[in-house]
């Protein structure tokens, strides 16, 4: 099975071959502001999102911070002698 495509030819007149140039950099200078508009619009979004996130965690963190013993120091230890070597495991 042969797939054949319709050619493509030039169109001889010159007008039509500005009017198409011209209509070709048109759509691509719509698409450009579309992209810019929609990353401005993410970029925005984003930013808001972080700052609403921010103002939400900074408002939680003093109850957090009251509840906590701040004398008190979780974690693991390991306690190491002079006398004997160390053993990692």
């Amino acid at each position: 099975m042969r797939i054949v495509l319709p050619l493509m030819h030039r169109r001889r007149n010159p007008l039509v071959q500005a009017l198409s140039l011209l209509l070709g950099l048109f759509v691509i200078g719509v698409l450009m502001v579309f992209g810019l508009v929609v990353a401005g619009v993410l970029m925005v979004g984003g930013a808001l999102w972080l700052v609403w996130r921010q103002w939400k965690r900074g408002s939680a963190l003093p109850a957090a911070r009251e509840a906590r013993d701040p004398e008190v120091l979780e974690g693991e230890y390991v306690v190491i002698r002079s006398s004997r070597p160390v053993t990692h495991h």
